[in-house]
């Protein structure tokens, strides 16, 4: 849809941005806001600004699909440098301790990075959005609070070491990972420098993945700008979830809030269309029966 053409189509679609570095998620929608002609604009999978890479970006009903989306995996390139702590395990925060890498070798990186691969107990760091007593945690860390966050369960799958680099006294590396949605990359960096000892902080990243969604189909906001155009919702869906074709009655029956027969297809949340190709709500089968998580028509 060309700028300045006025309001989308309801249903919208989905922008895969290619988002630069500087700029929060938020600014991103404001950016595709004004493109797309709407208010109706969010965002799945938050970047902090320093990093770049896929970002979803939904527009009218799309908004809607976004935290299915986000659920996903994910693949990262990110520069990690051990010898250096910060307040926030990133290149942002304030540093806070500086030790000697002079003893740290490739071959002991790959070794704490392969511990860190698999079902792993993570704790967010202590600079995050999540909450803490209805407050988050960033706004607790910066008024000063001594913020210990609880651990949680996420997937690494893979963590490959590549180049590693000596600067003086620290060392820089660079790594590929993928991982479950909820895992921190920076506190990957930090686990893996207090893993030997010297601690560390991430100093770039980059997101290359999200999903069935990658930087090949990604557009940079200088790109949007002269042509704006979106991945129409019925193709969004079909292309990130397993699909159920429908009959018409079972298509008017999910519309308005029925039930359905299990599809048996697993636990994953299940693309349903219409016989017309339209995408008419993502199901999940529970206790027998499929039920719509999300209605798109209607």
């Amino acid at each position: 849809m060309p700028k300045g053409s006025g309001e989308p189509p309801l249903r919208g679609g989905l922008v895969v941005v290619d988002k630069p570095p500087g700029l929060t998620s938020h600014d991103v929608v404001a950016r595709v806001r004004r493109l797309a002609g709407t208010k109706r604009v969010g965002h799945g999978g938050t970047l902090d600004p320093m990093a770049t890479g896929v970002l979803l970006v939904g527009v009218g009903r799309a908004t809607r699909l976004l935290g299915y989306l986000a659920l996903h995996d994910k693949d990262y390139v990110a520069t990690m440098r051990l010898g250096v702590t910060t307040s926030t395990d990133d290149a942002e925060g304030e540093p806070l301790v500086v030790q000697s890498t002079g003893d740290v070798t490739a071959e002991a990186i790959a070794t704490a990075a392969e511990a860190l691969t698999g079902e792993i107990e993570q704790r967010p760091p202590a600079v995050s959005a999540i909450k803490v007593d209805g407050k988050r945690a960033y706004a607790r860390a910066r008024a000063g609070e001594d913020v210990v966050l609880a651990t949680r369960r996420v997937a690494v799958s893979r963590f490959d070491v590549g180049e590693v680099t000596s600067a003086g006294e620290v060392v820089d590396f660079e790594a590929h990972i993928t991982c479950s949605s909820g895992t921190y990359i920076r506190a990957l960096a930090r686990d893996v420098g207090a893993a030997l000892g010297v601690g560390g902080h991430l100093t770039a990243l980059r997101r290359t993945r999200v999903g069935a969604f990658d930087l090949t189909q990604a557009r940079t906001l200088a790109e949007l700008e002269s042509g704006f155009t979106m991945t129409p919702l019925d193709e969004v869906a079909a292309t990130a979830f397993a699909r159920r074709d429908l009959d018409a009655d079972q298509a008017v029956a999910l519309s308005h809030g029925g039930r359905l027969a299990a599809s048996d297809m697993g636990s994953e949340p299940v693309a349903a269309f219409g016989p017309d190709g339209a995408f008419v709500a993502l199901l999940e089968d529970r206790d027998g029966v499929a039920r719509a998580l999300a209605v798109f028509v209607g």
